[in-house]
C-alpha cells in the first residue's frame, strides 16, 4: 500500500465518520434513543502493519495507537456517548468494512463491561 499521510488522515476520518454513523442509526433504530442493555466497549484492529515502517508511522501520525499485540487500534471509533455494547460493535463493525475497503486488514473487537 503506497498512501501518503494525507490520504492515511483521510481513510482514518472516513472510517471513524461510517462509524459514527452506523452508531448513531443503530442506537435510533434498534434501541429508539434510549441507552440501555448490555455495556461494553468495541474497537477496530488493523493487523499486519508493523510500526516502525513507513505505513505505521503514518498511522501513528493519524492518532491510531498501537495495543499491547502490537495491532494498530481505534478504540470506540464512532465516538458514541453511550455505554450499549451493540452500538459500539456497530460502529467498529463498519469501520472495519472501511478500512478493508483500502486493503488493510481490520477487524472489529468487543467485550461486555
Amino acid at each position: 500500500m503506497n498512501y501518503t499521510q494525507e490520504q492515511i488522515i483521510a481513510i482514518v476520518a472516513e472510517a471513524k465518520s461510517a462509524a459514527r454513523e452506523a452508531a448513531d442509526r443503530f442506537f435510533q433504530e434498534k434501541l429508539g434513543g434510549v441507552d440501555r442493555y448490555s455495556c461494553g466497549f468495541a474497537w477496530t484492529n488493523i493487523y499486519g502493519v508493523k510500526g516502525n515502517t513507513k505505513l505505521g508511522k503514518m498511522l501513528k501520525a493519524a492518532g491510531v495507537k498501537q495495543d499491547y499485540t502490537k495491532a494498530f487500534s481505534i478504540w470506540n471509533p464512532a465516538d458514541h456517548n453511550c455505554q450499549n455494547i451493540d452500538t459500539k460493535e456497530a460502529g467498529a463493525d463498519a469501520a472495519a468494512v472501511v478500512l478493508r475497503k483500502y486493503g488493510f486488514e481490520a477487524y472489529s473487537g468487543s467485550r461486555l463491561d
